[in-house]
């Protein structure tokens, strides 16, 4: 079964980190560009990073210099690592392929930040 499974979300302070974490199937995995999506309350859907498979990265205007995109390809894994988080930051993060695909969206990870 093609799937991806998000996780590391959580309750954080402003200012702090957070790591989260995708894997996916290795047949998506291995030969398309990795992102990872955001959906705050009331919002659309919205691309925050992405990873290309030879590792080249794109960032949203909005969490460039704060978050980094990574992948490891021997565990078919795409990381987020989130620093100095904003309230604006709380969503649901999700990962999926770029462009992403409508039957691969996950569950999510909700990450909350409080002021």
């Amino acid at each position: 079964q093609v799937q991806v499974v998000e996780s590391g979300g959580g309750l954080v302070q402003a200012g702090g980190s957070l790591r989260l974490s995708c894997v996916a199937s290795r047949i998506i995995f291995s030969i398309n560009t990795m992102g990872w999506y955001r959906q705050a309350l009331g919002k659309q859907r919205e691309l925050v990073a992405s990873i290309t498979t030879r590792g080249s990265t794109n960032y949203a205007d909005s969490v460039k210099g704060r978050f980094t995109i990574s992948r490891d390809n021997a565990k078919n894994t795409v990381y987020l690592q989130m620093n100095s988080l904003k309230p604006e930051d709380t969503a649901v993060y999700y990962c999926n392929i770029q462009p992403p695909i409508g039957g691969l969206w996950g569950q999510g990870t909700q990450v909350t930040v409080s002021s």
